[in-house]
């Protein structure tokens, strides 16, 4: 594609407009840029190609009225919101993207991958539904093979042994690092709020580099217990409710639900979705004979409600509640997302079981009920 600007540039907020000549500017001197829709992506692939990698998943309720000319109104808001910044033009990252890739994940994203491909190059990974087959790991395998060699065909890369090595080794120290801040929020009272990890992880999905990812959050990591260990700050109060947040992605609703949570008296102490600890403990085995075998067993280890049963999942959220000592629960469902919205049946009766108190929030990126959930938070919290 031609490096141009949207013709809609000049009417775009400054921040926006800085995401714009930042890509762009990548771009000209010579970067490749991947769009990935899921965790599922392995991203060493494309680190070892030396393709920039960025988060697109669409976390704003600005582009939904425009997606729903095409989508249904009743889809995930994530969907129609993704969707919708890449119709029109208003995603840096989307716009600059010489691929996207996505994966066989909901049927609502699958379907919305063929009209995405009447926009940007889409490449789509058939992820299984299960991992109960003896032929699923082989068939996940050959998915990631075939995504090296669409990425060398089309990106004029090469992505060796070595350099699928190295990638490993560097997301492997990546998820060590972002363990360790995770980590920190066990300490009474946490060491920081849980909106500023939640903040802080976001951003470093539109970084372009892997090393800048390590280094921020290293940063973070010291600051953080040098306020906390050294000059005695508490950001936060004993007296806050520990909670657990679990279920969808959180990233469209982190003022919505999670600062909520910690402007009514709770912190979030852990977040269990397919962005946090549960995930980012899946390691890849540096050392292992075939290494892209290995990146992609580790890949498909990965835990969600899309696969059919889900029981390690619902296992990590117990001992996530233990280690973390939380007072409640919260799961967030996104409307219309079937998959943890029928799981969460299971997710509460768990949890309950454990003598823990669950509070489930269906919702989406729009502010018309966030009256509601503030009210319904507000009520949780006092009770526990």
């Amino acid at each position: 594609m031609s490096l141009t600007l949207p013709e809609k540039f000049d009417q775009y907020i400054d921040s926006r407009k800085e995401g714009f000549m930042r890509i762009m500017d990548f771009k000209k001197n010579g970067g490749k840029v991947a769009g990935c829709l899921c965790t599922y992506t392995p991203q060493e692939i494309l680190d070892a190609g030396g393709i920039a990698n960025v988060g697109l998943c669409g976390t704003s309720a600005e582009t939904i009225p425009d997606a729903e000319k095409v989508l249904p109104k009743n889809l995930c808001p994530l969907i129609k919101s993704t969707y919708g910044f890449a119709m029109t033009e208003k995603c840096p990252y989307t716009y600059f993207s010489d691929i996207i890739i996505g994966e066989t994940t909901c049927d609502g994203k699958k379907k919305m991958y063929e009209l995405l491909s009447e926009i940007k190059d889409v490449h789509v990974m058939h992820l299984p539904q299960g991992k109960g087959r003896n032929y699923v790991n082989d068939n996940w395998y050959e998915e990631c093979n075939i995504l090296k060699d669409t990425l060398e065909k089309k990106l004029g890369v090469e992505i060796t042994e070595n350099g699928l090595r190295d990638a490993a080794k560097k997301r492997n120290e990546l998820r060590r690092l972002t363990i360790e801040l995770y980590q920190l929020q066990k300490h009474i009272p946490p060491v920081m709020k849980g909106t500023d990890i939640m903040l802080a992880m976001q951003k470093g999905t539109f970084a372009l580099n892997v090393e800048t990812q390590i280094e921020t959050i290293k940063a973070l990591i010291k600051e953080s217990k040098e306020a906390y260990f050294e000059r005695g700050e508490r950001p936060v109060s004993k007296k806050d409710k520990r909670i657990l947040i679990t279920g969808c992605p959180t990233g469209g609703v982190i003022q919505k639900v999670g600062m909520v949570i910690e402007n009514n008296g709770g912190v979030i102490v852990c977040k269990d979705d397919c962005a946090g600890e549960r995930t980012n403990s899946q390691m890849i085995d540096e050392n292992s004979d075939d290494i892209m075998r290995a990146i992609a067993d580790r890949y498909l280890e990965i835990n969600c409600s899309v696969f059919t049963p889900n029981d390690e999942r619902i296992q990590n959220t117990l001992r996530m509640a233990e280690e973390y000592q939380v007072d409640g629960v919260v799961e967030l469902v996104l409307q219309a997302c079937h998959t943890f919205n029928v799981e969460s049946y299971k997710v509460a009766k768990a949890v309950e079981d454990m003598g823990i108190p669950y509070l489930k929030l269906e919702t989406d990126y729009s502010s018309s009920d966030s009256g509601q959930i503030e009210t319904r938070i507000a009520a949780f919290i006092e009770m526990l």
